[in-house]
């Protein structure tokens, strides 16, 4: 309550993604397709870990149970590419589950997602990115997709699974296989 008196407005970027159903919804830290929704939904699970342990936990669980890289098609403001994706995460803020630094350029006013993209890898190649993705040096690797974009549009040849600032918006059994994203620079006033 301090800080809605006491506080400092300031304007931060907010994400919208619609998929190919009409469905939409804003986003104002990260949204992520593949692996790392899939710990999301494995961490909601672990009712008895908290924190950076349970989503490590999760992790690991998701490296080794649910392994599947769709073909993707992605194309941005900035460049396209299809591959076998594991992982892609855009992200308006660095972080996200407990602490990854998926994204280590990213501040929520500069005006641009930051995205990791990880192409179909091994097992062991993924947990030897673990610690990579937790310092935020994963870029330095070939099989990593760093970059920036205003806007993207995403085909998927197998429905994709999706949290949205950590809550799942299409899980297991859902059939969301297309997405577009456009960043909305400025459009929310927080006080800091």
């Amino acid at each position: 309550m301090r800080q809605i008196f006491t506080g400092t407005p300031k304007r931060i970027d907010i994400g919208k993604m619609v998929d190919e159903h009409g469905r939409s919804e804003f986003m104002d830290n990260t949204l992520g397709i593949g692996f790392d929704a899939t710990v999301t939904i494995r961490s909601h699970q672990l009712s008895n870990l908290r924190g950076f342990m349970m989503y490590f936990v999760a992790v690991l669980q998701t490296i080794l149970f649910n392994h599947e890289a769709p073909r993707m098609h992605i194309q941005t403001d900035v460049e396209n590419w299809e591959e076998e994706t594991l992982m892609l995460t855009l992200c308006n803020g660095p972080r996200e589950g407990g602490g990854f630094l998926v994204a280590p350029e990213a501040h929520i006013d500069d005006g641009v997602y930051h995205y990791a993209a990880i192409r179909r890898i091994s097992r062991p190649m993924m947990l030897r990115l673990l610690p990579e993705v937790m310092k935020g040096t994963h870029g330095r690797f070939k099989v990593v997709r760093m970059g920036q974009c205003k806007k993207l549009e995403l085909k998927s040849e197998k429905p994709l699974v999706i949290h949205v600032d950590g809550e799942i918006y299409a899980g297991f059994g859902t059939d969301v296989r297309q997405i577009s994203l456009e960043l909305l620079p400025g459009a929310l006033e927080i006080m800091v």
